[in-house]
């Protein structure tokens, strides 16, 4: 039996992120960008959701910050792969997803994700299944170090009030999760990734999901601050279309969140907005050795410890 304590408050969940999406947003626009468009959505199946995003916008060619919260009566497929025993239980869904595409290559592309998940008991005496997940992970096209380390150390900062062991397990696993093992190659510089999070009960959970959620801002801003000046040409632009190539074949190949909303008949406009509005691919194509795109896969795209 679960403690009535350890049982999920899924409403207060709600409440926060809702204001987080609404935080983030107020804080792009603060900084500079546009008023984002809001479009509120429901889901027949059950729940519905917040999309506020930008196209041609002062920053960013494309942003969307996400908010659901959907339920079901019983989990789809890409939900119970590796959990068996949830099969046919009822569920909520419910999180807050950003990608960020900015127009500068200087600028990098970046990703956050905080969701709870909570399966229904199926009788009085079976508890309710329930975790956190998420993360936040940055993809440049074109590297810098200070940039690299000041997210990581954010993404540490948010993590360390719950256990020192935190930041170095989230950032492998973040490291394994964002590859594209097609390639043999990481989408970009990592961060932090956990799912199936329950650890210290839920107060303690929700805590650390609050957390991360509320370091993005901290992570990002400053980044953007210091690149979107930065004059670029089409050379710097053709580049970034060939690696947006790389952020496409993740997220329709291998990002479980993807299948997860299109298996549950998730809004498809919200899910696909995390693409890119251009994109291209090339044929057995390399940058040149000593190239500031070459430097891209010599000295960014390999795991390191950037806050050592």
């Amino acid at each position: 039996m679960t403690a009535a304590s350890d049982v999920p408050d899924v409403d207060a969940v709600d409440a926060s992120m809702r204001e987080l999406q609404e935080r983030i947003v107020a804080g792009l626009v603060a900084r500079g960008e546009r008023p984002f468009r809001t479009d509120r959505w429901q889901r027949p199946e059950g729940g519905g959701g917040i999309s506020m995003s930008v196209e041609e916008g002062e920053i960013f060619e494309r942003a969307g910050v996400l908010y659901s919260r959907v339920s079901g009566a019983s989990l789809p497929a890409s939900a119970t792969a590796h959990r068996p025993h949830l099969v046919g239980r009822a569920w909520q869904a419910l999180g807050v997803s950003l990608v960020l595409h900015p127009r500068s290559p200087y600028v990098p592309t970046v990703h956050l994700n905080v969701r709870h998940f909570c399966a229904h008991a199926r009788a009085t005496d079976v508890a309710p299944a329930w975790w956190f997940g998420g993360g936040m992970d940055l993809t440049p096209v074109y590297g810098f170090v200070e940039d690299a380390q000041h997210f990581h150390r954010v993404c540490r900062d948010a993590l360390t009030p719950y256990g020192a062991d935190l930041y170095p397990r989230m950032k492998r696993a973040c490291d394994a999760y964002f590859y594209l093992k097609h390639r043999h190659e990481a989408r970009g510089i990592g961060g932090i990734f956990f799912d199936d999070f329950n650890e210290g009960g839920f107060a303690r959970a929700f805590a650390m999901t609050r957390s991360v959620g509320d370091h993005f801002v901290d992570a990002y801003a400053p980044i953007v601050e210091r690149r979107r000046a930065m004059p670029y040409g089409e050379r710097e632009r053709d580049f970034q279309a060939y690696r947006r190539g790389r952020y496409v074949e993740f997220n329709l190949v291998w990002d479980r969140g993807t299948l997860f909303g299109l298996q549950s008949k998730g809004r498809t406009e919200a899910i696909l907005l995390s693409m890119p509005p251009l994109a291209r691919w090339r044929y057995e194509w390399t940058p040149e050795p000593g190239t500031p795109e070459a430097a891209l896969y010599t000295d960014f795209l390999p795991v390191r410890d950037w806050i050592a």
